[in-house]
This record gives C-alpha cells, structure tokens and sequence, in this order.
C-alpha cells in the first residue's frame, strides 16, 4: 500500500501533461499497428501458395484468400484512422466534460431529485457514450456487412436482421449497463482506498454469473439452439465426452449460418453440467469425424485445464487494474487536465485511467496471446494422441480455405495479433504430412464463396 500511495502521489502533480502524455501513447500504439499491418500486407502480396499447403490448395483459392486478406487489411488501416482521428478529437473538443455536463441538465431536467446524483448521472453518461460511439462506428460496420464481406460471399446478413441485433444489443446495454454500473460505482464510494479487493470480487463474480446466465437467457435473442440429431456424430461426439469424463448434459446445433458460414465450436456451463454447440455450417460442410476432431480439440481445452487458467489469468488481470485505479481515482491532475476541476466523477477517472493503461496492456495482449497460442498447440495434441490427427488436420485445411483465411503471416504481425498458430504451424505440430486427398473432392470451390469466421 505505502508504494501504491508514493505512486499516486509522484503522479498527482499540478500541471503533469495527462492530455499530452494519453494522446502520445495512442498514436504510439496506431503507429506500430498500423507498421504491423504494413508488414502483413506485404506478406499478401505472396503470389505462390505456401509449400506445406501445394497439394491441398489450389492457386485459385489461394488468390482468393490473398485479395480477401488485402481487402480485409485495406479496411483495417482506414478503420484505425477513423478510430484515431475520433480519439484525439474527443480529447481536443473536451468531449468528455461537455457530454458529463450535458447529461448532466437532461438528468436534472427529466429525473426526480433524488435520481440526480452521481451514480444516476454516470448511467445516462455511459449509455450516451455508447449511443454516440455506436453512432460514429456505424458506417464502417455497414461497410464491413454489405460491402466489404458481400464482394466475398460470406455475408448473410440482411438489411432487417442487421438492424435487429443492432435493437437487441442496444436494449441489453441499456437493461444491463445500469444495475452493473450502480453496483460498481457504490463499491468504490463505500468501501473506501481498499475498494479494488472488493471491486475485484464483484466483477469476478459477475463474470461467473454472466457465463452460467448468457447461453440460456441472451444467445436465445440472436440465435436458435436446437437439439443435435441422432446419428453418427451425437454418437461419437458423447463416446468421446464418456471416455473423456466430460460432464456432458446435452449437445446443441446453433443456426450460425443466418449471419455468415462461420464455422466453431464450444461448450458451456457449469463444471458439473457442460453443454457442447456446434455450429449449423460446421457440420453442413465437415465429415462426422472431422467435427468430432474439432471437439476432441476443444475438450483437450478442458481436460488440460486451460479455460480453468484463462480464468485466472484474467482475475489476476483485472485485479491488477483495479489495482492501479486507486493510484489514479484521486489524482486531481488528471481531471484537470481534461477539463474536470470542480468534479471527479469515478466513471470519468476510470475512463482516462484506461486510456493511459493501454501501453501496458498492449504488453498484455503479447504475452496472452504467447499463453493462447501454446494452449492450441497443446489441444491439438491432445486431440493427436486420441487418434484425430488425420481428421483435425483435414478440418483444420478445409475451414482455412471455407473461410478464405490467411494461409501466411509476418512474424511481428502474427506474434502481436494471432491467438492462434498459424495454418502451417499446426500442420507442423501434428507431424502431418500432405496427401492431396483432402479437397481433392473440390469443395472448396462453392464453400470458399460462402464461409467466414475465425479458426478453431
């Protein structure tokens, strides 16, 4: 604590260029994304398919997934302008105390008195930061939609749909956001300099709350679950959860292919009552036994123990935060700087606060991704040892070329974004070795012009 206090009060001095300092680390930050994206785009310019995938891919696929990733690049480096000019500005035009004070008369002007303190004043302040950021990142999201994923065949989205889950999201941020806010607001108000045990608590628990509760009370908004057919797959796929001692309670087929022909995979629950969905285009586009590879591969997952680690990792994670919050939460400086000199709302210190963290929490996503990646190594080997090293590898280079993915990739790119190996890297791990059998059937032709989403 006594370190924690000498930091705070090293930090807190008069004049300390806060706005300089956050505005200096987030061009930094665009700045070596945007360099890493330059180096990745070099990387698609290849022309020649990479060699551990010759017999699999033909070169027609494999130009097609170069202009996808070209195209998906290209719209990448204007996104992150657009995100960047946004961010300076909100620091420039002193958007934040603007939009405090603004929300600040409507809740004066609509809401009783008692409804009118700070914690009531933050919920309409959030909810209209979302509206306004919601607002500002529609036109690249249509974009992406209809433009950008439509010249590739993989949308599937229609106009009323699009707007629909736009509603639905909307209407769950704002059934959502208050109660959660309410509570973590009081949390800091009451407990005092050792709010961040209990702020940890709270969100630790929330957390474990909204894992048991999302499947059952908020996918239902946007998709449908329905029971898995009998059949060859129910059948392997519950003999290998039995020989696994996986707590299967029931297997799910969600409609993903309204969206897209995105393919996946995952369970969830309880660690007593696991259920297991996979995806409608999964299954549409795989033989039985190379879904059953792809869920050995996910209960190699939790059989290993990973998604019990990733947890904890993001515990110590956000306990580090909240940590480093009270060095910041009266740092009178800070508000200053950005224009709050009469008040110090939490919501707004926690929100500057988290933009001057995000130099270290790039270091974060390096070293999580690091973990991430030898976690898929380590599921892949443990779906080989039970004897799915054809089938996994045979999934694996059919949904690289269903959804046109990146076949190669910039060391410095892949190391900082991917949290997941690289094609070739896995091929490599699992001692493949190519056939030519795979898509030798030509699948790829018809599926690769409808099939995106992220690898396994």
């Amino acid at each position: 604590m006594d370190l924690l206090q000498r930091l705070s009060q090293t930090l807190d001095r008069p004049l300390f260029p806060w706005k300089k300092l956050i505005i200096g680390f987030s061009v930094g930050q665009y700045l070596f994304e945007e360099f890493l994206s330059w180096r990745q785009y070099q990387v698609l310019k290849k022309t020649k398919v990479p060699k551990v995938l010759e017999a699999e891919v033909t070169q027609e696929v494999y130009d097609k997934s170069q202009d996808y990733g070209r195209a998906k690049a290209k719209f990448g480096f204007v996104r992150g302008l657009w995100g960047q000019l946004q961010n300076i500005a909100f620091i420039h035009f002193d958007v934040l105390p603007k939009l405090w004070a603004w929300t600040g008369k409507l809740l004066l002007n609509v809401a009783p008195a008692r409804f009118t303190g700070e914690i009531s004043h933050s919920i309409v302040f959030v909810l209209s930061f979302i509206l306004i950021q919601q607002a500002l990142s529609l036109p690249t999201s249509i974009y992406h939609t209809f433009v950008l994923e439509e010249k590739f065949g993989f949308n599937k989205q229609t106009p009323k749909l699009f707007i629909t889950d736009m509603l639905k999201s909307n209407m769950l941020a704002f059934i959502i956001a208050p109660p959660v806010l309410a509570g973590f607001l009081s949390i800091v108000q009451k407990t005092g300099n050792q709010f961040f045990y209990y702020l940890w608590l709270f969100v630790a628990g929330l957390q474990v709350f909204m894992i048991t509760v999302y499947p059952i009370t908020i996918l239902p908004l946007f998709n449908k679950l329905s029971p898995l057919e009998d059949g060859k797959l129910k059948n392997d796929v519950e003999s290998l959860a039995k020989k696994l001692k996986f707590p299967l309670q029931e297997l799910f087929v969600i409609d993903g292919s309204k969206r897209s022909a995105h393919s996946n995979a995952y369970f969830f629950g309880l660690p007593w009552k696991k259920h297991i969905v996979i995806y409608d285009t999964l299954i549409e586009k795989s033989k039985s036994e190379e879904v059953t590879a792809v869920l050995a591969h996910e209960l190699g997952h939790w059989s290993l123990g990973h998604t019990t680690r990733l947890f904890g990792i993001s515990q110590i994670h956000v306990f580090y935060i909240f940590t480093l919050f009270s060095v910041f939460i009266n740092n009178a400086s800070l508000y200053h700087d950005f224009g709050f000199v009469k008040e110090h709302p939490i919501i707004i210190g926690f929100i500057l606060f988290s933009d001057a963290l995000a130099p270290m929490d790039t270091v974060i996503k390096l070293l999580m991704n690091i973990i991430s990646r030898r976690f898929e190594f380590q599921a892949d080997e443990f779906a080989r040892k039970l004897g799915y090293q054809q089938e996994l590898a045979a999934s694996l280079i059919k949904l690289q070329i269903q959804n046109l993915s990146t076949m190669d990739a910039d060391w410095m790119y892949a190391s900082y974004h991917f949290s997941h190996p690289i094609l070739s890297e896995r091929l490599k791990a699992l001692d493949w070795t190519p056939s030519g059998k795979i898509t030798e059937d030509k699948e790829e032709e018809t599926v690769a012009e409808k099939a995106s989403g992220r690898e396994l």
